[in-house]
Order: structure tokens, then sequence, then C-alpha cells
């Protein structure tokens, strides 16, 4: 029998459902509570909503704006809503988010349509982007896999959207989201993947560019242009295709556009990527170093962390000049190397250099990484004796061979290595740096953290306390052997080509003769040339005699600022790379200016110039003119040091002073003779192809303008013809006397 429902059971039925309902919609809100206060599992705060935390790469900035390169763990470079193209917000929100500008970080018109298509087995996301900046930004492990803790995590993503969508305008939420999200191959954030992708900035990227980075959101490796165009290419259309159904796209566009190949410019992102990574290397070490001294530390005083915390580093470099400074290397080390390969051809270079090897082979990571698995020297010996799969440096590109470890030792033994930096000696600021031929083979910056023998570089420091203790560039100088006694052993530096009988003091230097650079250090004496050098920050300079001739080691860095200060009218204005660092907000961190040092009279200075000028113009750097037909007043000074294991090119102009430095990893090998390892053949031709591309800038502003005179005119007769008419006259006037 069946009973009748009374109106009293309706009711008291109906009562039951929204008890449930309300109950169930309490609990829920409690729950809602509860994951908001952090009860299942710490939420960010406040702060840390309004500075949320992602691993964002240090930017290294040149001195017109342009990236050098970046510091990074996530290759990550954050922009703003202007700076990225409309076509890749309107690919994203169509693809991601159609209600993006309608909801308020949940869309729950979407999530139930999702739901309802989950049940029918058609399996779709509904996160908004609001959503998946969320996990983007405070998911340390990502999304979830487990269901039930992937629940509990969407839970958090929807208070975090919340939180963020009332923090944040929509264009601030995208553009935290496409600064945050990974496009595979190490590209974190679209500035970053139009780079690596496509080799462009965000704001350039066209529509089948924006769909294909877009696409790569649903699976980075699936969809990868690099791993699977097809897939990608595929991917690429339906974004395009979503974009029509949202308006965002005409159809006529999708028409013309979805034919296009992918057009990848790909560009893989390393931490040596870009240029000037000698320069960046030493940078990165100079501001831990800096941030260190001065207890430079975030707000919650820790240090900060350049491959993470999105620091802007602000250098003098300029990228023009860097490139140039590159492409020259290049262009002639790839020839040099030939030519000193070709040198020994039928000789056995490593003859009586059993040492020499031993020590290159206890250097190598190699041999280190074997000690610290434990090897014995025997074993460690057996390892570099049997032949290996190795990657070798060419000039030609990278080889892999097979070959005993220590092979790869000999040839790289034999491996001509090269440094050159460029600066102006008004300002301080350098402008190029090279610091090897190979970042990624050797580390080693020769720039500033190596030294070498200057050799005959050296000389203008005697010539220049000389002419300061009043001799004339014209003063004549027997050229034979001079012995210097007092100074310990006697020292008598050996010939250099000697042109027999009197020279002037300027040809003297332009001939880059050794006598005449003695004679000079028996005149003034080591200490005061050791204290000049000291005074233009050459470290380390004993008072011999024989740092007449360079004797002593320097860097390519304490030579160029040296030569600054000829260039600058005596004054020494510190070599200055580094100008400041702001934080991601731009907050400046650190900021300097150069130090400037009057180190030499005015009038010395500019008669150096021109001493300089003669050896360009008729003495051992006159090829720049001839060879190069770097038709300009540039001044310069060629060193080889003994053996020719070192060779330099020192030049100067008043608006850039260069130092070029070229020689083996280690000195004993070295080319077999002066003719063909000498400054003039080793570095000069590299600052020739430098300068002759920075001349063809106008852009850069670098004219072929001549050292001014100082004001009040020039007391020291440079004018040979003059002074021995002056001499002349003084003798006959001390004839009269009975002198």
């Amino acid at each position: 029998m069946t009973k009748t429902l009374t109106e009293a059971d309706i009711k008291k039925y109906n009562f039951r459902i929204w008890k449930i309902v309300v109950g169930g919609i309490a609990v829920f809100a409690i729950f809602i509570t509860c994951v908001g206060f952090g009860f299942f599992g710490q939420l960010p705060s406040f702060r840390d909503i309004e500075n949320p935390k992602s691993n964002q790469a240090s930017e290294i900035i040149a001195d017109n704006g342009r990236t050098l390169g970046t510091y990074f763990v996530q290759n990550r470079s954050n922009v703003t809503y202007p700076e990225i193209s409309p076509n890749v917000i309107n690919a994203l929100v169509a693809t991601e988010d159609t209600r993006f500008k309608e909801h308020s970080g949940i869309d729950f018109r979407r999530t139930f349509t999702i739901i309802f298509y989950n049940l029918i087995g058609k399996k779709q996301g509904g996160s908004t982007i609001t959503q998946q900046l969320a996990l983007n930004l405070f998911s340390e492990t990502g999304r979830e896999r487990n269901f039930f803790k992937r629940v509990m995590q969407k839970f958090k993503e929807w208070i975090v959207a919340v939180k963020l969508e009332r923090n944040y305008t929509k264009e601030e939420i995208i553009t935290m989201y496409l600064n945050t999200v990974d496009f595979g191959n190490n590209a974190f954030g679209i500035k970053s993947a139009a780079r690596v992708y496509y080799s462009t900035t965000p704001d350039r990227l066209t529509v089948t560019q924006a769909a294909t980075l877009v696409g790569l959101q649903k699976g980075v490796t699936r969809y990868s242009p690099t791993r699977n165009p097809e897939r990608s290419l595929a991917r690429r259309n339906t974004v395009m295709a979503m974009m029509v159904r949202s308006n965002l796209l005409t159809e006529a566009d999708f028409e013309r556009e979805k034919v296009k190949p992918l057009g990848l410019r790909f560009n893989a992102a390393t931490v040596a990527d870009g240029i000037a990574p000698y320069f960046r290397a030493v940078l990165k070490n100079d501001i831990k170093r800096i941030f260190e001294e001065r207890s430079i530390l975030k707000a919650d005083d820790t240090p900060y962390d350049l491959d993470r915390d999105g620091l802007k580093i602000y250098t003098t470099i300029n990228y023009d000049m860097q490139v140039y400074a590159e492409q020259a290397q290049k262009e002639y080390m790839k020839q040099l190397q030939a030519q000193f390969i070709k040198s020994w051809r039928g000789r056995n270079p490593f003859k009586g250099k059993k040492l020499e090897i031993e020590q290159g082979m206890r250097r190598s990571d190699r041999y280190k990484a074997l000690k610290l698995e434990g090897k014995t020297d025997e074993e460690i010996r057996a390892d570099f004796n049997t032949p290996t799969k190795l990657t070798i440096f060419t000039w030609k590109g990278d080889i892999d061979t097979l070959m005993k470890p220590i092979d790869s030792v000999r040839y790289y033994k034999m491996l001509l290595r090269n440094a050159m930096m460029s600066m102006d000696p008004r300002t301080g600021y350098v402008k190029a740096w090279v610091g090897g031929i190979n970042f990624q083979h050797f580390k080693y910056d020769q720039v500033k953290m190596g030294t070498r023998q200057v050799g005959s570089t050296a000389k203008p420091l005697t010539y220049a306390v000389a002419i300061e203790n009043g001799y004339s560039p014209c003063f004549s100088v027997p050229n034979e052997p001079v012995t210097i006694d007092g100074y310990g052993a006697p020292w008598t530096p050996r010939s250099s080509g000697t042109i027999p009988g009197y020279l002037t003091l300027q040809k003297g230097l332009a001939a880059s003769q050794n006598y005449i650079a003695a004679y000079l250090m028996k005149q003034v004496g080591p200490v005061a040339v050791a204290n000049l050098a000291a005074k233009m920050h050459i470290p380390n300079v004993p008072p011999y005699p024989s740092i007449a001739l360079g004797s002593f080691d320097a860097s390519v860095f304490s030579m160029t600022g040296a030569y600054s200060v000829f260039a600058n009218r005596g004054a020494w204005t510190e070599p200055t790379y580094l100008l400041k660092v702001t934080d991601k907000n731009g907050v400046v961190l650190f900021e300097q200016t150069p130090k400037v040092e009057l180190v030499m009279n005015e009038e010395v200075a500019y008669v150096m110039t021109r001493m300089l000028r003669a050896v360009v113009n008729g003495g051992t750097g006159s090829r720049l003119n001839y060879r190069y037909q770097v038709n300009a007043p540039i001044g310069g000074k060629t060193g080889t040091t003994n053996d020719n294991s070192d060779g330099w090119f020192m030049a100067v102009t008043p608006q850039l002073v260069t130092g070029v430095w070229t020689g083996c990893e280690d000195r004993a090998f070295h080319f077999i003779n002066t003719r063909e390892g000498d400054g003039a053949t080793t570095a000069l031709p590299i600052f020739a192809g430098f300068i002759k591309r920075v001349y063809a800038n106008p852009k850069l502003g670098i004219q072929k303008t001549d050292f001014e005179p100082p004001k009040n005119g020039v007391s020291i007769v440079i004018d040979c013809n003059q002074y021995q008419q002056q001499e002349q006259g003084s003798t006959e006037l001390d004839e009269k006397l009975g002198f």
C-alpha cells in the first residue's frame, strides 16, 4: 500500500534537503576558509602577492640599452605589457581563457562546463589564466599528479587567483603570466622565448610566431617546434583557428597565415649566450664581491642571487664595438693559428717539454674530476693514455673525435690565445672586452685575470720619465750597448736589430731599439720608472733596469689603463665597466663613477702621443698604414717578449685606447722566429680589424682626429729641424764663450 505524502512530509523533506545544501555550503565555506588560513598548507602572504617570487635572469646591459647577456638558473627576463605584441595576448586569451576579461580569477561557468565534458569522457582543463599564474608563481612542485593532492592544490589556486585579481589589473596579470611560463628549450617567459625561437623581441612577434609560442602551453615537448615541427605547425594553426572563433583574427588572415612555415630562427639558450662572455664572467664575480664588501642585501637580509633575482646591470660596454672586437679576433686568429702550426712543420714543439705537458694534464678538468673520484696517479695516467671520445675546439668549429686525452693536452698547448680591451681614455669607460678565443672551451679571462710579460710596450714609461726630465724627442743617442751597474749583477740588454750610429729618441722608440731605452734608463734610474708605473696603476713593477724593456708581467687591463694617461692629457682615469646595479623594480643598489688622478705633466703626455704616432707612421707599427690601410692619427707601440712568447700592440687615439695580446697558454710554446712572432704580426692586425670597423660606423662617433696640444703651448722641442738649429746655435755660443 502506497503511503500518500502529506504537505507536512513534503515540508519536512524540503527542510532536510535545504539543511543538506546549506550545511554543505557552510562546510565548503569553512573548508575554503581553512585553506585560506593555511591549515592545509601555507599560502602566499599579502607581501608575497605584492612581490611574487620567480627565478628571473639578471640582465647585463650595454651602453645603448641592448642586452649583452644574462645570468640565470631559468632563462627568464621580464617585460611590461606595452612590450608584448597584441598577437600574443590575443592568441593566449583565445586558447587559454576566452572570458579572461570578465571573470574575477575563477570562471565558474567554464568550471562546470569542464566538469560536464570530463564526465562524458572529453578531458579538458578548466584553469583560468589567473589560476595558471597562481600555480606558476607559488607552487614549488608544479601541477600535482595525485588526484586528491591536485584537488587540494586546485582550491589553493582559487584563493591565490582571487587575491591576484584583487591586487593586479588584467594587464598586469597577463603580463606576469607571460613572464613566468615555460616555453621549452630553457626559455622561460615570452622575452626569452621570442629570442630563443625567433631571434626577436616580444613586441615584434607576428601572428604565426605568437600562435606557435602560445601553442607550446599545451605541451612544451609534444608541440616543440624544434623537436616536433609538424605537430607544432598543426597546433599553431589550431591556435589561430581559435582566435578566429573568438573574433581576434579574421578568416581571411587565417587562410593566409596558416600556409606559412614555422620560420624558426632558433638560438639555444645557455649562460654563455650573447656577446662578451669573458667580460660577463669577470663582472659577475666583481658584483658578488662588491655586494659582500658593502653588505648590499635584500629586504629580508639575505644575499642577492644574480641567477634568480632579476637584477639590471648597467655597463659601459658598447654593443657594436664589442661585436667588432670579437669579429676582428676570430677573423685574424684563424689565419694566425694556421701560420703558427705551419712554422713548426718538420720540428717537434714538445721536445724537452715533458714538465709543461705534465702540468697541463694536472691543471685539466679531467684530471681534477678523476682525482675527486679517488683515482691514483697511475690510474689517471692510464686514463689519459686511453683513446676516448672528445670534443675539440678548432677555428673551423668544434670537432668530435677519438683521441688520447694526453694528446688533447698537447694540442691545446699549441693553440694560440688572444685578449683585447678598448676604452675611452677621457671617461675611463671600457667599450670592448675580449678575454679569450672561446669561452665554452677556455674560461680563463686574459684581459684582467691573466698577466704576461709586456716586452717593449713598457718602453714608453722610460721615455716619459726622460721627457719629464728635460730630454727632447730629438735628442740623439749612440745606438750601442749599454751596461747598468748598481742593481745587483751588471745588466746589458741584447741587441734588437741595431741601427748603426746616432738615433734620436723619437727614432729609437719608433724602431723599438733596446740600446736607446737602456741608455735612458741609465740616465733616469729604474726607481723613477717604477714609480711612474705605479702611478699609472701597473702593479708590481720592480725597480730594476730591465723594466725598460718590459721584463715585468702585467694584464691587458692594466696596460690599457696606463696608456690612457698619454691620450688623456696626463690624467689616469680608472678603467670602468660597471656603472650601476638595480633590483628588478628599478631601485639602485650600487652606483659608481671613475676615479681620476693626475699622473704626468700634460705637455709630457702630448709629446708622448707624438712619439707614439711616429711608431705607426714609420716604425714597428707602420704596417697599420701600409698593409691595413688604417690612415688616421693613431699612436701605438708593439711589444715582443723573449723567445717570441708574447706579442703585444697598444694603440692610442683621442677617443679610444686599445690593448691587444697574443700568445700560447704556456710561455714555453711560441713562434720560432721574431719575424712571425712579433707584436706587429700577432697583435696589431687584430686592432686593425677592430678600428677599421669602428671608423666605418659613423653612429659610434669615433672621429679620425689628432691629439690636441696643450692650451698653453709646448715648450719641449718636437720639431727636430728646429732642435738641431738650436743645438748648433748653442754649440757656437759655447765656443765664443770659451767653453
